[in-house]
């Protein structure tokens, strides 16, 4: 079993949420599960984010989205693939 999972730090999160979102909406066919966190209260909205990615498909779109994603000033961007043999 193997599953290859993105983690992105999004920094000032009102100032890049739209171009992350629009490249997470252009890679969509190779997300299969997304969760969005960030600190939000009745009296608290973090400017900073997480997200976490399961990814599904083309190694190499990965790769790109990877790419893509790092290019993006306030973001911090890891690919980590992890994969358990022999169970």
């Amino acid at each position: 079993m193997a599953k290859t999972i993105m983690l992105i730090l999004v920094g000032k999160r009102r100032e890049t949420a739209v171009t992350v979102q629009k490249l997470l909406t252009d890679y969509g066919c190779y997300i299969k599960t997304r969760l969005g966190l960030h600190e939000a209260s009745e009296t608290v909205c973090a400017d900073d984010g997480l997200v976490i990615l399961e990814l599904v498909g083309d190694a190499k779109k990965h790769e790109e989205l990877l790419r893509s994603l790092q290019a993006l000033p306030c973001l911090e961007v890891r690919l980590e693939r992890l994969g358990v043999e022999n169970c």
